[in-house]
């Protein structure tokens, strides 16, 4: 695409593209570039509520200021694009169908309506007819593909997945006893000390004054009987509440040391010499081809 060759896929990831007005589209995912020349060609877009789609933008006539990403086309029509799944490649059918939304040519600049006008336009335009010219090009469809589709077919081969175990300490309730009430009955001595009055007889004398003129008798005499009295100790129970009495727990925390056993890998290599060699236990890769 014409008016793009400066941009480069590096340093597009993360933009913030924005329309001709300024107004924020998305944020940029993923650049896709030419088969055929690698120029990144197409970046994807996040639109929609919380910007959960990836909507297809072309770069033709875009700029960029290293915060955003300045396209050509307006807002609504990038949201109204074809929606096409970003998967690993775009095929000449979906192409199209991103062509015709966008008024572009094969993949060229054509007549892009409002999109852009003069040199950059007629540049395009001649571009459009000379893919036109090459039918062998026009059948096998000018391919796409994401900008880190690059890595080569068998370099899952040329490397090792490594693993380890971490350990996850945690704490779970269990249950490990009960706890009742039970009320019984004992039995106690108790000794506590009560007055307790009674009556004694005593003799009284008194002498008699001969003025009185009292005459006395011999003889034998039984005066009435004098009735005593006594108190007695009476002892009577009663039942009476003196106290609740309920179950509580409290929750008492105490640090435990825990030890297991955790598995890792380590990877080795055989360099063709006597000795294997421990590779970095932290993953490091080298780069890719």
């Amino acid at each position: 695409m014409a008016g793009n060759g400066y941009l480069n896929s590096g340093d597009l990831g993360g933009l913030t593209a924005v329309d001709p007005r300024g107004e924020k589209i998305g944020k940029v995912e993923q650049v896709w570039l030419d088969d055929h020349s690698g120029k990144p060609e197409w970046v994807t877009v996040k639109t929609g509520l919380f910007g959960t789609k990836e909507t297809f933008v072309p770069l033709d006539g875009a700029r960029s200021d290293g915060e955003n990403l300045h396209v050509a086309y307006p807002k609504d029509r990038v949201k109204d694009a074809p929606r096409i799944e970003a998967d690993e490649h775009l095929d000449s059918d979906q192409e199209q169908d991103l062509y015709r939304h966008y008024s572009l040519t094969d993949g060229r600049q054509g007549a892009r309506g409002q999109a852009g006008t003069g040199t950059a336009g007629a540049a395009g335009s001649a571009a459009g007819m000379a893919g036109a010219q090459d039918p062998a090009h026009a059948r096998e469809g000018r391919g796409r593909m994401p900008a880190d589709a690059g890595r080569p077919a068998d370099a899952e081969r040329h490397e090792m997945l490594r693993s380890e175990e971490r350990l996850h300490v945690g704490a779970r309730e269990r249950e490990v006893g009960h706890a009742r009430l039970r009320k019984v009955v004992v039995t106690e001595n108790v000794t506590t000390t009560v007055p307790i009055s009674h009556e004694e007889v005593r003799v009284v004398r008194e002498p008699i004054d001969p003025s009185e003129g009292v005459r006395g008798r011999i003889g034998e005499e039984e005066q009435t009987e004098v009735t005593l009295h006594a108190e007695q100790a009476e002892i009577r129970k009663e039942a009476v509440p003196v106290e609740r009495v309920r179950l509580e727990t409290d929750k008492v925390t105490e640090q435990q040391e825990v030890s297991e056993q955790v598995r890792k890998e380590q990877v080795e290599y055989d360099d063709g010499t006597e000795r294997r060699r421990r590779g970095d236990e932290g993953g490091r890769r080298g780069p890719r081809g």
